[in-house]
This record gives C-alpha cells, structure tokens and sequence, in this order.
C-alpha cells in the first residue's frame, strides 16, 4: 500500500467563466511524505495537459485519462483514470479512482482526492479563473 500527500496547482487557458468551452488545463502535482509498505517511495510528481468541455458550474467533471506519476525510486506509475467533482462548502473535492496499467504497482487499484478552492463568482462573470492549487491525497492499495 502506498499513501501519498500533497499539493496540486492547476491553470486555466482561457480563464473558466459560467459560459462552458474548451479550456486548456495544465496540472502539477507534487507529492510529499509518501508512506510505502516497502519504505522505498518518499515523494513523487505529476503533470500533464489536456483540452476539457469546463464552466464554473462543471469544473473537472467526466475527466477521464491516463495519469503518470515519477517516484523519488526514480521509476513511474501509470494510472488509468476517470473522475468526477462535486462542489461542498466552497471547495471543489475531484474523486479520481483507477487503476495501475504499467509500472510500480502495476495491477492495484489508485483513489486520488483533490480539493482546491470553489472558483469566486466575480471571476466566473468577468475575466475568468486562470488557476487554482489545493490539497491532494493519493492511495493505492
């Protein structure tokens, strides 16, 4: 079992307004203070960038795709990911849940839980929101 904590900062082009439309999202994902049942992985990263269909009232939902996380072991994991956000107290909480297809850990199941801050309303009217960054909690067992 691994379990890793974190942080994620995701940015926005063009800026999510209420008005959906492709935007392209640029994620980086660090990982520190990784507990690993073989006491091998410490920390490790991620990031990638893709096109979604997003508005302020549908941020992250139906994101679906590989994921690749680096490991201070040097090697990767590849995760095949699918998701879906819901909106709770301000905050946006993305559940990513899949599984290990290629590397470390290859065959076990992976949740991911991602938390940044609910987008402000003045920017979802005007010039839109161009980034956020927030908690993440990543599993595999």
């Amino acid at each position: 079992m691994l379990q890793c904590q974190g942080t994620e900062s995701v940015a926005y082009r063009p800026g999510i307004t209420f008005q959906p439309r492709d935007v392209d999202v640029t994620t980086d994902g660090r990982l520190g203070s990784c507990v690993d049942g073989a006491g091998e992985v410490t920390s490790g990263a991620y990031g990638e960038r893709f096109t979604l269909h997003a508005g302020c009232n549908d941020l992250l939902g139906g994101f679906q795709g590989p994921r690749t996380f680096t490991w201070s072991t040097g090697d990767t994991s590849v995760i095949e990911v699918e998701g879906s956000s819901t909106a709770v107290a301000g905050q946006v909480v993305t559940t990513l849940t899949g599984t290990v297809v290629q590397g470390r850990f290859q065959g076990r199941s992976a949740t991911q839980v991602i938390v940044l801050p609910q987008p402000g309303l003045l920017q979802c009217l005007s010039t839109g929101v161009t980034g956020a960054t927030g908690t993440t909690t990543l599993t595999i067992v």
